[in-house]
């Protein structure tokens, strides 16, 4: 309770008072502490940077008309040549080539040593507002950057950081040019390889062309055409067929009324003779033996034959046959092989066939005798055979024409398959030849870009503002140093004597006595110094005169 009376009781006298009982104290803290600081600030090494910039030029030829195979940005791209130049071996070969570290070497293992170098370099980018102009807007882009190197030893640093700048440099050179020609041999092999497909695909429309050369889609208009040509031939064939077979009538019915063995219209016995027998062989075909006309045209036969002595009518039985052979062709045209006509024909040839077999050649004088006579009759016998021959040039042509239009009406049905395949194919090799001549474009790009970098047109990094011996320490700053021991001096001074004085449980002045006893004292008599205090403050105060001249010589 009397300390808690006694803080509430405090005023700037009670202050001043403890520090005037506390200054002693408070100025050794504070020299102590300060002397510290002093120390610090002049011992601590001093550490020099030596740091060279680095100018980022865009590619000397304009964009628009050469686009360069290194498309990333700067800042990307010095973290990723920063990355290849901090390697352990590049980093040792600067180390053992300028004996770096060598202490710390002896004592640390070489990882710690190494990472000490990389916190030691400094690579800071520079930045400038620049108008983009893919959006229009204006953008940050870096436009330079610099390398330096943090070292005790001013001329080793210079040296570090001119080492480390040469290794940016040429990094970026072989990096540039590596993944420019890297890009160019890569095109080059996608356009190989889009080549052989073009050159396969190629073969395969040929091909195709060659198994489908009549169905083609380009193709289907001609067959149209040839196939309603064919149509028409047919229609024009069956018309001159139906004429032929028209005036094939008129002529059989015009020499059915003609007598064709008189000559000029006489009717001999020869004649007579003649077309008994031939009316007797057709007869004959029809007729069994015993059938009254067949016996009655016998009997006339035989008694011509006693009148003239013409006994042999072979002839005539093969001019029969041969009339025979022309009605059985009309009807096979007509009628079906089981028709009653075309059966019944075919037994009459086939007898008259048998018969002439039995018999022996006949003689010239018989086969002369058989001609027709008649210069009309032989005249239509002639136009009769070529109506004959007509029909049947006309049926062979039919014939083959039907069979053209069924190949032509195959290649119809076969022509919209066939298309959708063909078109699949075409239209493969066409995507085909667009992405080779593409990738054809893009590697004269590559090409030009590869040369680009060859020639060092493209975008580059030169050296503006090389490395120089640094004449100023950057670190430590020494004033700060100082000002700070001193703030921090002043701080535990009086933060000690403020502890002090907060544990010290004496009675002091007539405040204190009041708190305690809750009644005022009736006189306060001061302190009366004597010569031991005197001669004690003395000694205190030389010896922090000493204290105090001893450290700032230090």
């Amino acid at each position: 309770m009397a300390e808690l009376a006694l803080e509430q009781t405090l005023d700037l006298s009670d202050y001043l008072a403890a520090f005037r009982r506390r200054k002693g104290l408070i100025l050794t803290v504070t020299g102590i502490v300060f002397l510290i600081g002093l120390i610090v600030a002049f011992v601590w090494p001093p550490t020099y940077e030596a740091s060279a910039t680095i100018l980022i030029e865009e590619q000397e030829i304009p964009v628009e008309l050469i686009t360069a195979t290194v498309t990333s940005y700067a800042a990307q791209r010095i973290q990723v040549i920063s990355q290849t130049v901090m390697t352990r071996r590049n980093l040792m070969e600067i180390i053992e080539k300028y004996d770096l570290y060598v202490e710390d070497r002896k004592r640390e293992p070489i990882e710690v040593v190494l990472d000490d170098m990389r916190k030691a370099v400094k690579v800071d980018l520079i930045t400038a507002e620049v108008m983009d102009p893919r959006s229009g807007r204006p953008t940050a882009a870096t436009i330079a950057f610099t390398v330096g190197f943090e070292g005790e030893n001013p001329v080793l640093t210079q040296k570090v950081a001119s080492e480390l700048t040469t290794l940016y440099l040429n990094e970026n050179l072989r990096n540039r040019t590596e993944k420019s020609a890297e890009t160019y041999e890569f095109i080059t092999e996608e356009a190989k390889r889009y080549q052989d497909q073009i050159l396969k695909l190629e073969a395969d429309v040929v091909a195709f062309n060659k198994k489908y050369a009549n169905v083609l889609p380009e193709n289907k208009a001609l067959n149209t055409g040839l196939f309603d040509r064919a149509q028409r031939e047919i229609r024009d064939i069956d018309n001159q067929y139906a004429a032929e077979e028209v005036k094939k009538i008129y002529l059989e019915g015009q020499m059915a009324t003609m007598e064709p063995y008189s000559s000029g219209g006489a009717t001999g016995p020869a004649a007579q003779l003649e077309a008994l027998r031939t009316d007797y062989i057709r007869l004959s075909t029809r007729y069994s033996p015993d059938h009254p006309d067949v016996i009655r045209y016998k009997h006339e036969i035989e008694a011509l034959e006693n009148d003239t002595g013409a006994t042999d009518f072979t002839g005539a039985k093969i001019k029969q046959l041969d009339a025979l052979r022309s009605e059985l062709a009309s009807a096979e045209e007509k009628y079906s092989d089981e028709h009653p006509d075309v059966q019944r024909l075919k037994k009459q040839i086939t007898a008259l066939e048998n018969d002439l077999a039995r018999q022996a050649t006949p003689s010239r004088s018989a086969i002369d005798s058989m001609r027709p006579k008649d210069p009309a009759y032989v005249n239509l016998e002639t136009q009769l055979a070529a109506a004959e021959s007509n029909m049947r040039s006309l049926k062979t042509q039919r014939a083959d024409l039907v069979e053209k239009l069924a190949e032509y009406e195959q290649r119809l049905l076969l022509t919209p398959q066939v298309e959708s395949e063909y078109r699949a194919l075409v239209r493969e090799y066409e995507n085909a030849s667009m992405r080779f001549q593409a990738i054809k474009n893009t590697q004269m790009t590559a090409e030009v870009g590869k040369e680009l970098e060859k020639e060092r047109k493209g975008e580059k990094f030169t050296l503006i503002e090389p490395a120089v011996v640094p004449e100023e320490p950057v670190s430590p700053n020494r004033p700060a140093i100082i000002f700070l021991s001193l703030v921090l001096a002043l701080g535990a001074g009086f933060g000690s004597a403020a502890v002090s004085e907060s544990m010290d449980s004496a009675v002091r002045g007539a405040k204190g006595v009041v708190a305690i006893l809750n009644t005022a004292p009736l006189a306060v008599i001061p302190y009366l110094e004597n010569t031991t205090d005197t001669s004690g403050q003395k000694k205190r105060r030389l010896l922090l005169i000493s204290s105090t001249i001893a450290a700032i010589v230090i």
